[in-house]
């Protein structure tokens, strides 16, 4: 099928760019449209027998509201943000094409798809479903199959209490006082690596928000980690180290 031609919108930058190059390397054309370059929607969905939606979060229920609409019946849809549940309900809503949700769990720093983690969230179709998986799994990519539903509970832990943790120390840190150049005079090869965590996430805060805010599953994580870490407070101000060892090995539980 390597006469299939693919449309990103918003492949101009992060992860977008990493799947146009993948996908031109297999010997596909690639469309890539960004805010003021590239094709238009419709001229996109008529053109193209596969479109992919990479853009933030926070618009890409409204850009795939727009290209739905444009989609042939034999067509394939999909999305590539770290939320599947609103994006898949939006793409099945507004389009009568196969729909297909994808999280890459990699950013686009990765060389390869070699031993990488891609989930997959098939919600209408399998044609295309068939030629996608098979296109991952030749270049070495371990595949999940699950519903959006799901994809979200296991990203409000794997994501939004990493992320939660990250914001948590690195505000910490810089509440502080104490200058960046003082704490790496001192640091571990752990907390080196902590600050570099640190600095990636605060380097794109609107990105990480979106992550943390839009997930409803976090909520209730959120509330649960509120309540750890007013115990963890407590132990701690009291010096209780028994009490604290068995919080740690979960003889007690929090």
């Amino acid at each position: 099928m390597k006469h299939v031609t693919i449309g990103i919108i918003g492949g101009t930058g992060g992860i977008g760019r990493w799947f146009a190059r993948f996908f031109e390397e297999q010997g596909f054309t690639v469309h890539v449209a960004g805010r003021k370059s590239g094709m238009d929607i419709p001229a996109m969905a008529k053109a193209c027998s596969v479109v992919i939606v990479s853009v933030p979060i926070g618009a890409t229920i409204g850009v795939i509201k727009k290209i739905g609409p444009y989609m042939k019946r034999n067509s394939l849809l999909m999305d590539l943000t770290s939320l599947k549940e609103e994006p898949v309900k939006a793409m099945l809503a507004s389009s009568r094409s196969e729909v297909t949700g994808l999280h890459p769990l990699f950013g686009p720093s990765v060389r390869s798809l070699k031993n990488q983690n891609i989930v997959l969230c098939p919600a209408r179709g399998k044609h295309w479903l068939t030629w996608l998986r098979a296109i991952l799994e030749k270049k070495g990519a371990h595949i999940v199959e699950t519903t959006p539903e799901d994809h979200d509970e296991m990203m409000a832990v794997v994501q939004g209490l990493t992320h939660l943790n990250t914001m948590t120390m690195g505000i910490m840190v810089r509440e502080s006082g104490i200058d960046r150049a003082g704490l790496e005079k001192f640091s571990t090869p752990t907390f080196r690596k902590k600050l570099k965590l640190i600095d990636r996430v605060f380097s794109r805060p609107g990105l990480y928000a979106e992550i943390i805010t839009g997930n409803p599953a976090l909520r209730p994580l959120a509330r649960r980690y509120a309540h750890i870490a007013a115990q963890l407070k407590k132990v701690t101000l009291q010096k209780d180290r028994d009490l604290l060892v068995a919080l740690i090995t979960g003889r007690r539980r929090p």
